[in-house]
């Protein structure tokens, strides 16, 4: 299994991209079923490696000459990427030199160039962004994010299969259950692409690919009933948003509200461990990692921002994608809609 990852994409980087594998490597020490492929200034990572000590026979770095900036738009990066570490990372997997491509790079040129190298798949109309989003029993994964302002009902249909095939490569133990993003449970709520799309799933429903679960409302998401949550880009990025920002508040505030006065440090002594219990499960950094569906190879958009530990989540996410084998669930869910059809 293979991860190439653009090491120079992101904030901080290559500094924080290596800092990142190196967590990722510590926490793998017994396993010996990857390799690393870096693409970048092959100097800077060198010195990067050796900062962090790294020793690896798992790592392997291929030299760019250049680097997509964040101020790049996707079309000049079109015209000007094919020396960059983002575009060889990706194109790394049209050359059978990897199996996933990682960035934490420019979101919008990432995007352009992967859809331009990898293709489409076929019978898939609109690519889409999926992203892991905590809830009570665990975890679920959100699309579209982004990708796509408007989508009909076959848009949605895909996003489940696809959001499906994802979460079981990722959770093979587990059955997932998908449900449509609505404004109310109900099936006469929603606009009427929501209840054709409905009636489809309904029909498609099985236990070999997944279960669907009808409509849910944003605000039964963190709930865990159901572990694919599927809409629209536009939905879903307000959503998304909307969740990181209570998120935040919700940290702020418990955070300066026990820190006032004495007495409210004093309490935080003895509620230290659940406190630290409550803070990891709202860091953002466990979720880094956005995917991009739909093409002919999976693509993981890490947080330009993230820090080393976020990094590496996105690694770590790439390794369980991979050794989840998504392609395959991805081409399995959608043979699905051919014998349906």
């Amino acid at each position: 299994m293979t991860i190439a990852i653009d090491a120079m994409g992101g904030e901080n980087a290559p500094k924080k991209n290596i800092e990142g594998l190196s967590i990722f490597l510590n926490k793998n020490k017994s396993n010996n079923d990857f390799m690393i492929h870096l693409y970048g200034d092959k100097k800077l990572l060198e010195e990067e490696i050796s900062k962090q000590k790294i020793k690896s026979d798992f790592i392997r770095i291929i030299h760019t000459d250049a680097v997509v900036s964040d101020e790049e738009t996707p079309l000049t990066a079109i015209k000007n990427s094919k020396n960059t570490s983002m575009w060889n990372s990706i194109n790394a997997q049209v050359d059978g030199e990897a199996d996933i491509s990682l960035s934490a790079g420019n979101t919008g040129v990432l995007f352009v160039i992967s859809k331009m190298i990898l293709k489409m798949m076929k019978d898939v109309s609109k690519p889409a962004l999926a992203g892991l989003w905590p809830n009570q029993k665990g975890m679920s994964v959100v699309l579209d994010l982004g990708a796509n302002i408007e989508c009909n009902e076959k848009n949605l249909i895909d996003f489940s299969e696809m959001g499906a095939a994802l979460y079981k490569s990722i959770f093979p133990e587990q059955k997932p259950f998908v449900s449509l993003l609505n404004i109310g449970s109900e099936e006469i709520k929603g606009t009427e692409v929501l209840k054709k799309t409905f009636s489809e799933l309904k029909r498609l429903s099985n236990d070999t690919n997944f279960i669907f679960k009808g409509y849910i409302e944003a605000n039964k998401i963190m709930r865990g009933e159901c572990n694919v949550i599927v809409t629209d880009g536009f939905t879903g990025n307000i959503a998304l948003k909307t969740a990181e920002g209570t998120a935040k508040f919700l940290t702020d505030n418990l955070k300066s509200s026990l820190t006032e006065n004495i007495f409210s440090k004093i309490s935080l002594i003895f509620s230290f461990f659940a406190l630290k219990k409550f803070k990891s499960k709202l860091d953002p950094r466990k979720y880094n990692g956005a995917i991009f569906l739909g093409l002919n190879g999976p693509v993981v958009k890490s947080h330009g921002g993230t820090d080393s530990v976020g990094f590496y989540y996105s690694i770590d996410l790439c390794y369980r994608i991979i050794k989840g084998n998504l392609m395959h669930q991805i081409k399995n869910n959608l043979s699905h809609l051919d014998v349906e059809n």
